[in-house]
């Protein structure tokens, strides 16, 4: 007989086996969580909005104008541009200023479920650092759609920002 936390088993095989049983489950769980699907209508309109937007940016310096489109679910998009300043450090990225259009529009209670990211040199371009921490704090399960450097690409949030944090 085994003891663990007061409780007694007899034969820890059958422990063992539903311990197996709970971890694929929750494995499974997670992996449906994970895989949230956009429909490919709606991608697609999400990444016309994207380079759609893009074409506003301002981008004096750099020259790389990037547009991003952001889904939330209650199924309304966001789009917003990279604005440059002269003060680099005052830049605000296309993801974060889609974002805080969003939250503008319709207060902190936003959640994210997809964002579409573009830019004019058709080079990888995924979220930057700020953008992906930005976007896991309204969007903890969100799926990004970007240029990747052989191609167009999806990801979770969590695996461009596996140790994302929100403060609630």
């Amino acid at each position: 007989m085994k003891v663990y936390n007061d409780a007694q088993f007899g034969d820890c095989s059958q422990l063992s086996t539903a311990l197996r049983v709970n971890v694929l489950i929750l494995s499974m769980l997670k992996k449906a969580v994970l895989n949230k699907t956009v429909s490919a209508s709606l991608r697609k309109k999400l990444e016309q909005a994207a380079v759609k937007v893009m074409k506003n940016a301002h981008a004096p310096y750099s020259k790389f104008h990037v547009g991003a489109a952001v889904l939330l679910t209650n199924g309304k998009i966001f789009s917003g541009c990279n604005v440059e300043n002269a003060s680099y450090g005052m830049t605000n990225c296309a993801e974060r200023t889609a974002i805080f259009s969003a939250v503008a529009k319709l207060g902190p209670k936003i959640e994210i479920q997809a964002v579409a990211v573009a830019n004019d040199h058709g080079v990888a371009c995924s979220p930057c650092g700020a953008c992906r921490q930005v976007i896991y704090e309204f969007g903890p399960d969100a799926t990004i759609f970007f240029q990747g450097a052989t191609g167009p690409k999806q990801a979770h949030i969590t695996e461009l920002l596996p140790e994302g944090f929100r403060l609630q």
